[in-house]
């Protein structure tokens, strides 16, 4: 038996894994693609969300904060 030569092999993958390639990125596209869309005017603005995220961060820091330095005066 005879092995096949390494350019055969190489025309037979390449569009094989090109064909692949493209399934699988339209098979990602279309379940991006799916769910309700909420319109711009409805959103927050990403900087409220920063500012909110910061708030809560620095509530957070403030308690934890609080917490060590009460430990540390019982001790």
């Amino acid at each position: 038996m005879a092995l096949p030569s390494v350019w055969s092999v190489m025309r037979v993958a390449i569009p094989f894994i090109s064909v692949v390639g493209l399934l699988s990125m339209r098979l990602v596209g279309a379940s991006q693609d799916s769910g309700s869309v909420i319109p711009a005017e409805s959103r927050p603005c990403v900087d409220c969300h920063a500012f909110e995220f910061m708030q809560r961060a620095l509530q957070d820091l403030k308690k934890t904060a609080y917490n060590l330095d009460t430990r540390v005066r019982v001790l």
